[in-house]
């Protein structure tokens, strides 16, 4: 369901943040591993748990939005496309979060680089990973917020 005021549009907004920070900082952690190719698949698998997440704090995962009246359903259909939002009202895919996060952080081939020097290098890896994290996390709750917004300014007129 949508959220109805914007205090409550608010809130969401905040909850998730800290979801996503909390996530970002659980994937920072797991960047520092050596291990080749772990950074990527613990990022796909942070964003394939967060942003469902999100998009149903928002009231919009693909089955929340196929229960809105035709008029509410088309406004933010109208959104999604204005704001270019990956990931609002989709089924999160892990080729398509794949494909996101290359867009987002071309960091791969430095990030691996990096990993393989001592200490500093992992550490330069974990703060790559939380920023992509946040990047893409951080774009997607503005989005979801605008569209939540514009839905809700739509329910008043």
């Amino acid at each position: 369901m949508l959220p109805k005021t914007l205090p409550e549009l608010d809130r969401i907004r905040s909850s998730c943040q800290s979801l996503a920070a909390r996530r970002a900082t659980v994937a920072a952690g797991l960047a520092m591993v050596p291990v080749p190719g772990i950074d990527l698949l613990v990022d796909a698998s942070v964003l394939g748990n967060v942003i469902p997440r999100i998009n149903k704090r928002f009231g919009l995962t693909p089955r929340q939005i196929e229960e809105l009246d035709a008029q509410k359903r088309s406004t933010i259909a109208e959104m999604i496309k204005v704001v270019g939002a990956d990931f609002v009202g989709r089924s999160i895919t892990r080729n398509l979060i794949m494909t996101v996060l290359r867009r987002a952080g071309k960091r791969a081939v430095s990030n691996r680089l990096l990993r393989y020097m001592p200490i500093a290098g992992r550490a330069a890896s974990a703060v790559l990973s939380y920023g992509a994290m946040m990047y893409v996390s951080n774009t997607h709750i503005d989005a979801c917020y605008d569209i939540a917004r514009v839905a809700m300014e739509e329910k008043k007129r």
